[in-house]
């Protein structure tokens, strides 16, 4: 099966339509983080979220640890999949589940050591898919992605090998190592931000490089 596509840190519905066209299957709409690169506003995740062609996934980047408040925030953004980039500490999965029947949910697992792959073993039976990054969610400002850095692959590779639900793999991948990446972690799919940007913006060049490496 074809390796999918996320094309993270989408800003504009330009950005959006560009990505879509170089063959993306999934757009990542940052919402407020901690730190990082790419937040956008709420009104603009929802305005972006209306243009996105049908078939393909549009993906919430929330902060937020509280059921009640990822509902909140995906109704009012109008997305087909929610991705957790923190722990959920308040409220379940269920409860997101109930109130968002249609939507996906994604968890993200920031890869830091082997107590990863236990992390991913002890939520995936109430989510959809797995997304592995490379954040630290325990620093003083926490590093919820976008931090250009890969993490161990090994432990990636053992995870995915573990779980029972699909992995999209995140965190430092570009044209250069993306193909070693998928042979060693066989991902469901790949996840990219600042590695198809220059100075801040999508570029073209980059995405069209990204896209064959994984493609091929």
């Amino acid at each position: 099966m074809a390796v999918k596509i996320k094309i993270c840190c989408i800003a504009s519905p330009e950005e959006a339509a560009l990505a879509v066209k170089c063959g993306a299957d999934a757009l990542g709409l940052v919402a407020r983080m901690p730190s990082g690169p790419g937040p956008i506003a709420d009104e603009l995740i929802a305005a972006i979220t209306a243009g996105i062609p049908a078939g393909i996934s549009s993906f919430l980047l929330t902060s937020e640890q509280s059921s009640v408040e990822i509902i909140r925030h995906v109704k009012c953004t109008g997305v087909n999949t929610v991705q957790i980039v923190d722990e959920l500490t308040e409220g379940t999965y269920q409860e997101i589940r109930s109130a968002l029947p249609d939507v996906y949910i994604v968890q993200v697992i920031h890869v830091t050591g082997e107590e990863s792959i236990a992390q991913a073993k002890s939520v995936q039976d109430q989510v959809d898919f797995i997304l592995l990054d490379s954040g630290n969610p325990k620093a003083a400002i926490k590093t919820l992605g976008g931090t250009g850095n890969t993490h161990n692959w090994e432990i990636s590779s053992r995870l995915v090998s573990e779980v029972n639900k699909p992995v999209f793999l995140a965190g430092g991948l570009n044209a250069g190592n993306v193909k070693e990446a998928i042979a060693l972690v066989q991902p469901y799919g790949v996840d990219i931000c600042n590695g198809v940007r220059t100075e801040g913006r999508l570029d073209e060049d980059k995405l069209r490089a990204f896209v064959k490496e994984v493609k091929e």
